[in-house]
């Protein structure tokens, strides 16, 4: 019989290497019972831990890469305090690492885990929709967060932390139609994005659906190609050029607080009063919504409680502990703003 190893340690406890290693090393971070199973195994088959073993924690990446589209986007800045801060109650660490707009997400997660030797992997926001056998692929467990699902390829293996954006829009839109709108244009992004811009712009057309409105095409709007999509100047550079085509139109939903304020940049240079004028509706719901004047009326997506929840599914998934839902929706809120008001 070969030397009995670490890993033979931690197949017949049923947890994985780390979890042995931080019993060993008397970690703090680990179940007491697991723990006393741990060394129990270890006594009965006189386990000596070598060097390597001991220094498991030290020796091993305990990485973990955020791939992130959109780094400026003050919604996901707010989550990043919460990725640090749960990841170092475990002894992880986090790498951000920014994916430009037409870079694939999931080329770069496999460059990235070859060459860091990653834990694991969040891809926060973008558009991914590739099959599972892909993301299996990468070798290393990972999460989907903030992103709108395909559910063409959403299998049951498939790990993803999101809000329904469909449903969210929908409400939004929804609520602006019971403020007695009719001609509400939207800002979406490029024609060719599959990701959130075509989910929440399905809910903008069942909302107005609803209500027995027909989408007017001249007020349905594109960011620009040459700007970050999601910003500000995105949002300012189209809605100047949707007033200087003279179309009537009383509210405008822009997919993003951020376009949003650009929006009602260009809106007050023109010489027009928001919400008197027109109403703005953004979404994300982020800290800078509710401080700009007017407040802007958005849907508050739960970025905290999101981030949280994707640092404990990678975990369990890196862990091998059981996962029992590896696929969570959460509930956004609407939050009414000084931004809208009933016509």
């Amino acid at each position: 019989m070969g030397e009995f190893t670490i890993k033979d340690v931690a197949r017949m406890c049923g947890v994985g290497v780390s979890t042995v290693s931080r019993a060993i090393n008397n970690h703090p971070d680990i179940n007491p019972e697991t723990k006393e199973k741990i060394m129990k195994v270890i006594e009965e088959n006189h386990y000596i831990p070598n060097n390597s073993a001991r220094n498991l924690k030290r020796t091993e990446s305990n990485t973990i890469a955020i791939l992130i589209k959109g780094i400026d986007n003050p919604f996901f800045l707010a989550m990043f305090k919460t990725f640090e801060q749960e990841l170092g109650y475990q002894d992880y660490t986090f790498m951000l690492q920014r994916v430009q707009q037409e870079e694939d997400e999931l080329a770069v997660a496999q460059e990235l885990a070859k060459e860091k030797r990653l834990r694991g992997i969040i891809f926060l926001g973008g558009r991914v929709d590739r099959e599972a056998k892909e993301f299996r692929a990468l070798g290393i467990p990972y999460v989907l967060c903030t992103f709108a699902p395909d559910k063409s390829m959403l299998t049951p293996e498939v790990n993803y932390i999101s809000i329904d954006d469909e449903e969210e829009s929908y409400r939004i839109v929804d609520y602006l139609c019971n403020l007695g709108h009719r001609k509400i244009a939207i800002i979406r992004p490029t024609y060719s994005d599959r990701g959130i811009g075509r989910t929440r712009y399905s809910g903008y057309v069942r909302a107005l659906k609803k209500h027995g409105i027909e989408v007017d095409p001249g007020l349905v709007l594109y960011m620009k190609d040459d700007i970050e999509a999601f910003t500000p100047a995105n949002g300012y550079a189209v809605t100047k050029e949707l007033l200087e085509t003279g179309r009537e139109f009383t509210a405008l939903f822009t997919m993003s607080d951020t376009t949003a304020i650009g929006a009602c940049k260009a809106l007050l240079e023109a010489g027009k009063r928001v919400p008197e004028d027109y109403s703005v509706a953004g979404f994300d719901g982020i800290d800078m919504a509710l401080y700009y004047h007017p407040s802007l009326t958005t849907i508050c997506q739960p970025k905290e409680e999101m981030a949280r929840a994707s640092i404990k599914m990678l975990l369990d998934l890196i862990e091998e502990h059981p996962v029992k839902n590896n696929q969570q929706i959460f509930k956004a809120e609407l939050r009414p703003g000084e931004s809208t008001q009933e016509l």
